[in-house]
C-alpha cells in the first residue's frame, strides 16, 4: 500500500511506541508484507527465521522483536515486543475500515457504455472502464480497477480480504487476521466466470491480466498476478503471492501452492496440483505437477504393478 503522503520514522516511533534503531531521518512511502515489499517500504517481522530476509530486503524500515541483529546501512529498525499489532494498527490507521451505505458508490468511475445489471454492489474508490458489462449479483469491493471491454459474470466477488493470518499459539487466538489493505486489477479484455473469488492483495495487487478468461467458480488468492492471456478453467484453486506468466493455462480442478511461479506458455492438465515452480512451454500432469509424458508413462507402470507381483509370487 503506497501512503498519500510519506511520514517519518520519529512519527512511526511514537504512533507504535517503539524505539528507533539506525536512522531517524528517513521517510517511509508505503507499508508492505514481505512477499510484496519494496524500496521505501515499511514492513514487520516477528520470528527469526525471517530477520535476514527482511533485513535484507529492499524495506526502508522494519519493525521487529529483536535489537540482536545486524542493521545493514542507512535502513531502520522499529523495535518493539509485537510487531504484528504495529503493524496492524499501522494499517488501520491508514487504510480504515469504511462502511457501505449504499448499493453502488457515489464515487465510483465509469467508463463509457459500460452496464451495470440489478443487485450489483461496488464499493468505494472503485474504476470501472469502457464497454464492460457486469452480470447481476456481482460484488466489487472497495478499490478495484477494471479496464476496458471486461466481463464479469453473475455472483463473482471481486477484491474479498486476503486469506492471510499471524499464527502464535501461545494466545487463546492463533489465528489474527492481516488486515487487507491492497487492491485487486482487472486488465483489458480480460472475463471473469460465474462465482468467482478474487482476493484483494494483502498490501500489494492481486492482478488478473490483460485478455486472460476464468471459468466460473474460481479462486484466485491474495496477492496473485496473471499475466496477458492466461486460460483458467473452472474449479482451479490458486493460492496467495503466485506468479503466473502469459499465456498459462490451468485446466479444470487444479490446484495451485502459495509463491511460486508458473512459467511462460505451461499447460497444467485437469486434477493435477502444482507445489513447486514449474518452467515454461511444457505441459503437467500429477500430483505433484510434472511432465506430462513422464508421469504417463509412471501410471502405466504403476498399472502393471498387480500383475507384476502376481508373477513375482508364482515364480
Amino acid at each position: 500500500m503506497k501512503l498519500s503522503a510519506p511520514v517519518s520514522v520519529q512519527w512511526l516511533s511514537e504512533f507504535m511506541n517503539a524505539e528507533i534503531i539506525g536512522n531517524d531521518q528517513l521517510f517511509i512511502t508505503g507499508i508492505n508484507e514481505i512477499h510484496q515489499v519494496e524500496n521505501g517500504d515499511l514492513v514487520f517481522v516477528d520470528h527469526p527465521k525471517y530477520y535476514a530476509t527482511c533485513i535484507n530486503s529492499s524495506a526502508t524500515c522494519i519493525i521487529i522483536n529483536s535489537k540482536e541483529v545486524e542493521l545493514p546501512k542507512g535502513k531502520t529498525l522499529l523495535y518493539c515486543e509485537s510487531p504484528f499489532d504495529a503493524y496492524a494498527k499501522l494499517v488501520n490507521h491508514f487504510k480504515p475500515f469504511k462502511i457501505s451505505t449504499e448499493s453502488i458508490s457515489s464515487d465510483l468511475k465509469i467508463g463509457v457504455n459500460s452496464v451495470l445489471m440489478p443487485n450489483v454492489f461496488v464499493g468505494a474508490n472503485v474504476q470501472i472502464g469502457d464497454h464492460c458489462i457486469i452480470h447481476p449479483g456481482v460484488t466489487i469491493l472497495s478499490d478495484t480497477i477494471i479496464g476496458d471491454h471486461v466481463v464479469i459474470q453473475a455472483n463473482t466477488v471481486i477484491g474479498s480480504d486476503a486469506f492471510y493470518y499471524n499464527t502464535k499459539k501461545n494466545r487463546p487466538a492463533w489465528y489474527v487476521k492481516m488486515p487487507s489493505c491492497g487492491r485487486v486489477i482487472i486488465e483489458d479484455k480480460a472475463e471473469i466466470g460465474a462465482n468467482c473469488t478474487i482476493d484483494r492483495g494483502v498490501s500489494g495487487d492481486t492482478i488478473i491480466g490483460m485478455g486472460s478468461k476464468l471459468d466460473n467458480m474460481v479462486h484466485v488468492g491474495h496477492d496473485t498476478q496473471l499475466e496477458a492471456n492466461c486460460l483458467i478453467a473452472a474449479q482451479v484453486g490458486i493460492a496467495g503471492g503466485v506468479k503466473i506468466k502469459a499465456g498459462v493455462t490451468l485446466w479444470g480442478q487444479v490446484g495451485v501452492n502459495k509463491t511460486l511461479t508458473i512459467g511462460e506458455n505451461a499447460v497444467v492438465l485437469g486434477g493435477s496440483g502444482v507445489v513447486n515452480t514449474i518452467e515454461g512451454n511444457k505441459t503437467y500432469l500429477g500430483f505433484p505437477a510434472e511432465d506430462a509424458s513422464i508421469k504417463r508413462r509412471e501410471y502405466v507402470w504403476i498399472r502393471r504393478i498387480p500383475a507384476l507381483w502376481k508373477k513375482m509370487m508364482e515364480d
